[in-house]
């Protein structure tokens, strides 16, 4: 049952370390277990004391670090700091996960230690860390004020100038141009041709490790899924992961990874063209960006050409080539005035986000399902109703609510990406009267703000139930921003819809079809690219699973025991026979057909070969 209470600007437990944000109430919200900061008369409520960090257990470490802190907080803030946003004490042993491990996790400790906002000091740079809701607001809308900043920074040699990571008015144009490909008619469409139809593939690979009893790494198995998905999606073109291994993949991580090395190196020197031909971890970073700018604009050579021969243009808003429904083909088809480096650094920055973020949110989602049997049994039991032992259409998932829900909650406890970056282009001040200079590295942890016991009830607990099934679907602009999976404002990822379908539908047909476990005694860690992914992968045992009777249509019901009862055989033995009889009969050719048969070719045919030509497979009958 929706929530009655009002919401409003989140407060964190005040200290001497930082400031409490003034409160204002809002609308209410749907969603029972998000936490209000507001008493019974609407007046902002006292929150529990933070632990003081000074009298906290302090990290050891083979160096004291100190002079670390002192070092970068004198290099990056200068003496006049009047910003009023309390800095953060790095110990050696906590930096060890920003230089290589997962970035989010010390941020959630710092964040317990000294509140909703702080400074981070790392090297010649510094980051404002943001973990309230009512701060990320401020950032992800105001556009013209916060920009991409280091994200272009340090991905430009991945993406280019692609929508991505493009800022103004080529930004405006090209998102203008990309969007409308996304369209209501192309998600259902994509739905059948594309995403059922990779689903099943992996599926009927898997039902055979099933009965083999093979363990399967199902991180692995999922980013291959869904490279294939977007290779149909945005290319018309099967990379065929599933059944041999695609150097896109491999090249992809490579290429994230370094972009979040990047992000936290103490010093550019990959700015520094000479330097990267030398540098072994660059040499691979542009290796892996060759392999898939090499792919991406092979594609678009060959859709080109065939664009160009049909003549083919858009005639209606929702436009949808029968034979290629693709984004490239759309694109293609829209005319627009763009350069092919500009159309591949676009292509290229839906693969990789589209490929990355939905690999990772089926890992974790099936992770999730395996530590929690009633949720599994429910997920299941409404994709069996649901469904009744066909493949989804676009319009059953919407009646999937509650494994819809289990997706989403997956994704507010392993948001792809964990983290957001800005980067102030003019001097601003945040809600709380927290001042930033132009300039200002800016890192929203997504993380923090889904975990945070201060926004969620039980927020460290995977309970999909916390979304009421009957209210909307959360999103950034219904919860005020607690809830930002897909970001936020303007730039707001354009593929949310089409990236949340494929996950209903890839998982409700894994559902259908199989039943899992995970490998004992193997440990689930924590690493970063763009996303959150596994240290060592998520292997799980997998058994075929029997569709429940009393949850089968009557109709598929009849159909399957007609089929079974059915003697294929027999009925294979006499079609043979009578095609037989027919091919080498020449009297009957001769008597029967005066016209022979033909075919688009205007070759003949004689009736027997037509005949074993339809009933030569009793299976496909």
């Amino acid at each position: 049952m929706a929530s009655t209470l009002c919401f409003s600007s989140l407060t964190f437990p005040s200290s001497s370390l930082h400031k409490r944000i003034p409160l204002t109430p809002t609308t209410p919200f749907p969603y029972p277990s998000i936490k209000s900061s507001l008493d019974e008369r609407g007046n902002p409520s006292t929150p529990p004391k933070l632990k003081n960090p000074t009298n906290a257990p302090k990290s050891r470490s083979w160096v004291s670090p100190d002079w670390l802190t002192s070092l970068t907080r004198s290099i990056t803030l200068g003496q006049g700091d009047d910003s009023g946003i309390p800095i953060a004490t790095a110990k050696l042993d906590d930096v060890s996960d920003l230089l290589g491990g997962a970035l989010f996790l010390p941020l959630f400790k710092w964040m317990n230690d000294y509140g909703p906002i702080y400074r981070l000091a790392a090297g010649p740079r510094n980051f404002v860390i943001v973990s309230d809701p009512a701060i990320a607001k401020h950032v992800l809308r105001n556009y013209g004020t916060y920009a991409k900043g280091l994200v272009s920074e340090v991905s430009e040699f991945l993406f280019g100038s692609g929508f991505a990571i493009a800022e103004g008015p080529l930004w405006t144009v090209r998102r203008r141009a990309v969007v409308p490909s996304l369209h209501k008619k192309y998600l259902s469409v994509i739905v059948d041709r594309v995403f059922c139809k990779c689903a099943m593939r992996l599926v009927e690979k898997l039902e055979k490790d099933a009965l083999n009893n093979n363990s399967v790494n199902m991180e692995e198995k999922f980013s291959q899924l869904t490279l294939d998905v977007i290779g149909l999606s945005v290319f018309n073109y099967s990379f065929d992961s599933l059944s041999a291994d695609s150097p896109v993949i491999d090249a992809v991580y490579t290429a994230l990874k370094e972009a979040e090395a990047r992000s936290t190196d103490i010093l550019p020197y990959w700015k520094i063209k000479a330097l990267c031909k030398i540098i072994p971890r660059q040499i691979k970073a542009e290796e892996a960006v060759m392999v898939i700018r090499r792919t991406v604009e092979e594609l678009i050579a060959k859709c080109k050409e065939i664009v160009e021969a049909e003549g083919e243009r858009i005639n209606e808003e929702e436009y949808v080539n029968d034979a290629d429904p693709s984004i490239l083909r759309f694109l293609l088809a829209s005319r627009e005035e763009v350069s092919s480096v500009q159309l591949r650094d676009d292509l290229l920055s839906m693969l990789v986000a589209g490929h990355e973020t939905t690999g990772s949110v089926l890992t974790w989602t099936l992770y999730l399902l395996s530590k929690h049997s009633s949720s599994l049994v429910k997920a299941q039991n409404e994709v069996d109703k649901v469904l009744q032992g066909r493949p989804p259409s676009y319009e059953d998932t919407k009646e999937l609510k509650y494994l819809t829900r289990c997706i989403l909650e997956s994704m507010r406890l392993y948001p792809h990406p964990p983290v957001l970056i800005r980067r102030a282009q003019v001097a601003d001040t945040l809600p709380g009267n927290y001042k930033v200079n132009a300039g200002q590295d800016i890192m929203i942890s997504v993380y923090n703000i889904h975990r945070s016991p201060q926004v969620w009830e039980q927020a460290e607990e995977f309970i999909p139930e916390r979304f009421d099934l009957e209210g909307p679907v959360p999103n950034e602009s219904n919860t005020d921003f607690r809830f930002i999976p897909f970001s936020g404002g303007p730039r707001k990822c354009v593929g949310d819809q089409f990236a949340l379908l494929e996950a209903i539908v890839a998982l409700a047909i894994f559902l259908q079809h199989l039943n899992f476990e995970l490998v004992p005694n193997q440990t689930i860690g924590m690493t970063t690219g763009a996303t959150i992914h596994t240290t060592n992968g998520l292997y799980m045992k997998l058994s075929q699973r029997k569709l429940t009777p009393e949850l089968v249509s009557p109709a598929t019901s009849r159909r399957c025991q007609c089929q079974k009862h059915i003697p294929w055989k027999m009925l294979k033995i006499a079609a043979f026979s009578i095609a037989f009889y027919f091919s080498i009969d020449v009297s009957f050719y001769k008597k029967r057909s005066q016209t022979p048969l033909l075919d688009g070719g205007g070759r003949r045919w004689r009736p027997g070969w037509l005949l074993m030509a339809f009933l030569g497979d009793g299976s496909a009958a």
